[in-house]
């Protein structure tokens, strides 16, 4: 069986290819799998060149067949200065709270939404490195809603759960149920294909 190793220690990232991966006879190793944490400048300016920083770094010292992934949020009718791209958090040289995330978003809803509301989507990068190649992957995620009115439920770390939207179901991502998650859960077979095509 072939190994790959998934340079991220985001459990939810994990979730999202292991075991597809695995009915192709490739199992995912992490980086606590390894027992093996370097820091790492991410200062690409995309998810992609951000992925590529991480697997890059990770293929070279452990010379395992490496992939990593980034994200970017696109806010649309928003001015590129204003664009979060890889820095949700950040703005401006500084680390947002949680509570400072809500204000500012949902201060972009009120400046450049149409009726309240602001369409945003994820775009996420893959990057798999083996030995001299380098491979790029990219994709979006259904469009949402960002909205100025926070839901009440706030989840720690994730504050832009509390004012996104979701389409299908028109519930803040923060009150959707297991069920509702699975009724919506993106496809991302396109995503377990492609690292298959590289790993024969």
């Amino acid at each position: 069986m072939k190994q790959i190793l998934f340079a991220t220690i985001n459990e939810s990232k994990v979730k999202r290819f292991q075991k597809a991966l695995l009915e192709n006879n490739i199992e995912m190793l992490t980086l606590k799998d390894i027992d093996t944490a370097i820091e790492i400048e991410e200062n690409g300016s995309t998810a992609i060149e951000n992925a590529l920083i991480k697997a890059r770094a990770y293929a070279s010292i452990t010379n395992i067949a490496t992939l990593a992934m980034d994200d970017n949020l696109y806010l649309e009718n928003v001015p590129s200065t204003y664009q979060p791209g890889v820095y949700v958090r950040r703005v401006n040289g500084k680390r947002l709270t949680d509570e400072e995330m809500i204000k500012y978003y949902t201060n972009l809803v009120q400046e450049y939404g149409v009726d309240g509301k602001l369409v945003a989507r994820w775009v996420h990068g893959l990057a798999l490195v083996i030995g001299e190649e380098e491979f790029t992957y990219s994709w979006s995620n259904s469009d949402f809603d960002l909205i100025t009115t926070p839901s009440e439920i706030i989840h720690p770390g994730y504050p832009l759960d509390s004012i996104s939207i979701n389409r299908k179901l028109n519930k803040y991502f923060t009150e959707l149920t297991k069920e509702d998650k699975l009724s919506i859960q993106e496809d991302e077979t396109h995503a377990v294909e492609w690292i298959v095509s590289h790993m024969k």
